[in-house]
């Protein structure tokens, strides 16, 4: 009798803790479908806007909604809040354009080593540049000897993420990761994707949300990228001169500019609300790239990328806390 009770108990024990288990599992999975939604939600506010800009006021005339430049908003939602960059693609490195000296500085201030950043380099130039006569380069041979196989494009690139396919890039070049700091945590850096585009400039980027690599690779010092990021994380920075150092006639300084082009990339990361009112510890994060058109066009915008998960680990202009000082857009 007693064998059979604790052989009871031990089932009724499995069975409770199996439950805990599914019910933990599907919160959180519910928790992330809402902070999805939170992060959709918070994109498709930021397009429209930005898009109205100057036009709605407060009663005192001060922009309600957008006022150029603002890199970043927090929405404080009921369900939950959501924290948006906003970044013009001219703060990226043109990946189709760009000089390969300029791509070598980029990748060894992204901490690549120097023969991998002159194999990805010269893969690069390799990928984008016609074959002549359409005959098989070395990089073809590498590749073709690949399972799955396949060859260069030997055209432009179409989309930044051609460069995994690339010879030496590796996804912590590409996405980003984390370091050992000086005390020992963990510190975030940046990867590629936020640091070159197809859509991006070669000789201007915007000071506001360029990344603090692509600052170091345009010869900028650290204690100069320092205080430039900074400056923008205080507030956003709306004319050259404001930036720290400036130097009227620095070539390095006039690579930076405010604003630019008419291609954005929006990335949310939304939390939701818990029935205490907390924030949960469930993140998700959402991305767009989207073409300002004119207003002939109807609607004046055209989402050219969608991306369902798209975390940033070491974002250009760190967003700022809720309450401490920042304007909260949207109750």
């Amino acid at each position: 009798m007693l064998w059979l009770s604790a052989a009871l108990a031990s089932i009724a024990f499995t069975v409770a803790h199996s439950v805990r288990s599914e019910t933990e599992r599907v919160s959180t999975d519910t928790e992330s479908l809402r902070a999805h939604y939170l992060a959709t939600g918070a994109i498709e506010r930021t397009i429209l806007w930005s898009i109205w800009g100057d036009d709605v006021k407060n009663p005192d005339g001060s922009p309600r909604y957008y006022h150029a430049p603002m890199p970043w908003f927090v929405y404080e939602f009921p369900g939950g809040e959501a924290r948006v960059e906003f970044a013009p693609e001219t703060s990226k490195l043109d990946i189709n354009t760009a000089s390969p000296e300029q791509l070598e500085r980029l990748l060894l201030a992204a901490g690549a080593d120097p023969d991998r950043a002159r194999t990805i380099v010269l893969g690069v130039v390799d990928w984008r540049t016609g074959a002549p006569d359409g005959a098989l380069t070395d990089f073809d041979q590498y590749y073709l000897s690949l399972v799955p196989s396949f060859r260069s494009r030997h055209a432009s690139f179409q989309e930044i993420e051609e460069l995994l396919l690339i010879r030496g890039m590796t996804p912590e070049l590409f996405y980003g990761g984390y370091r050992s700091g000086a005390n020992g945590s963990m510190v975030p850096y940046g990867g590629l994707k936020d640091m070159l585009s197809v859509y991006g400039s070669t000789n201007q980027f915007d000071v506001n949300t360029v990344s603090p690599t692509l600052l170091a690779s345009v010869g900028f010092a650290p204690d100069e990228v320092a205080a430039i990021v900074a400056r923008r994380a205080a507030a956003p920075i709306k004319a050259q001169t404001e930036i720290p150092g400036f130097v009227p006639g620095d070539p390095r300084y006039a690579n930076l500019i405010v604003g630019g082009g008419t291609i954005w990339t929006i990335r949310a990361t939304a939390r939701p609300r818990l029935p205490n009112g907390q924030l949960s510890n469930v993140k998700r994060s959402a991305g767009a790239m989207v073409k300002y058109l004119t207003t002939d066009y109807v609607p004046p915008y055209d989402v050219m990328r969608w991306y369902d998960d798209d975390p940033s680990i070491a974002p250009a202009v760190p967003l700022p806390a809720a309450g401490n000082g920042v304007q909260v857009l949207g109750q």
